[in-house]
């Protein structure tokens, strides 16, 4: 919590400011190393320069193998069964990666959840207050927030071709 000076009366000493936390200084004190190296092994994964450092490996690993510097350099002869085991226990540690990434991201999906929650709680509170304090009834604006709310539902049903409920 911060506080800041110069309320509406002018000046009369600190008054708090509530502040949410921010969605990704709470996820990043859960972070540790071996979530930042699974980040970064699937960020690269996901990138075009993955696919074509694989390209070249696999042309070279290819041409080496069927004998174009010559039979003393074959080291895995065709069905190419080493680059075959290779290449699953590569995909079996990518998949595991990007597994423990998307694990992080629900995490991070829920943070952002609860934070969204707490902040409509919080305007849901302040604008009934106000809302007394204007001296507006608050199941007048209810009656008309539900009617607005049903509308655009029909709507989102309609566009999508659902029935309306």
């Amino acid at each position: 919590m911060t506080s800041h000076r110069g309320g509406p009366a002018g000046g009369q000493g600190p008054h708090p400011v509530i502040r949410l936390p921010h969605e990704q200084e709470l996820f990043a004190h859960g972070r540790g190393v071996q979530d930042h190296l699974a980040d970064k092994i699937t960020a690269f994964a996901g990138s075009m320069v993955f696919v074509y450092v694989h390209m070249v490996w696999f042309a070279g690993w290819i041409l080496i193998n069927e004998g174009i510097f010559g039979q003393a350099a074959v080291f895995d002869p065709f069905p190419f069964g080493l680059l075959t085991m290779i290449v699953s226990l590569e995909a079996i540690f990518l998949s595991t990666f990007v597994m423990v990434s998307q694990n992080r991201q629900a995490s991070r999906d829920t943070i952002r959840a609860d934070l969204n929650f707490e902040a409509s709680v919080r305007s849901e509170v302040w604008s009934t207050n106000l809302g007394r304090a204007l001296g507006l009834d608050p199941e007048e604006i209810e009656r008309q927030a539900q009617q607005l709310l049903a509308a655009s539902r029909d709507k989102m049903n309609s566009d999508l071709g659902r029935p309306s409920a």
